[in-house]
């Protein structure tokens, strides 16, 4: 009977653990947009997002408790792609239209989202369009203020984290200065 529950246990483990929601994102001081934390449904995990070079906007490091990865511009130079790579997977992210980054286009093994920006002039609202796996959309805590994101996370259970980290990124990076 102990070898059937700890079997059903380790069967069960990745599903907990891709059952991850994100609820939101903040700059960790008040003056700068390189250094972020953010915020899962359990209250005691908190993450972090850093760029890995000071002043190279293009190379990023995210760490969740032992989950780890990098975010980084796929050509040099052009920020309408990007790339995620950890726990063992890639997201990519790439604009719909050349030098338009309030639309875009993720993809996560068989999954494709298109992520949207409400206003094409104001960027503190972004969601998800027609998206199958469920919703998911962020919103700035205080209008045009970029420091402090709520994110509203009702993705399918099967959409693993790092999807939802990559949505979070385009969001706070191409909604923030750079300094």
């Amino acid at each position: 009977m102990k070898k059937h529950f700890f079997f059903i246990s380790l069967s069960i483990l990745p599903w907990l653990i891709n059952a991850q929601y994100l609820t939101g994102v903040a700059t960790y001081y008040n003056d700068s947009f390189i250094e972020w934390r953010f915020y899962t449904d359990i209250e005691t995990e908190e993450g972090t997002l850093n760029l890995q070079w000071e002043n190279d906007w293009s190379k990023w490091d995210y760490r969740l408790n032992d989950v780890s990865g990098t975010i980084k511009m796929k050509w040099q130079d052009k920020p309408d792609e990007w790339e995620l790579r950890g726990n063992n997977k890639i997201v990519t992210a790439r604009t719909i239209w050349n030098n338009d980054f309030t639309e875009w286009r993720i993809r996560s093994g068989n999954n494709t989202f298109t992520l949207i920006a409400k206003w094409k002039n104001q960027i503190d609202k972004w969601t998800l369009r027609d998206s199958k796996n469920g919703e998911f959309s962020m919103e700035t805590s205080w209008e045009r203020d970029p420091r402090d994101w709520i994110i509203y996370d009702d993705l399918d259970e099967d959409v693993d984290l790092e999807t939802k980290l990559m949505l979070m990124f385009i969001v706070i990076f191409h909604s923030s200065p750079k300094q």
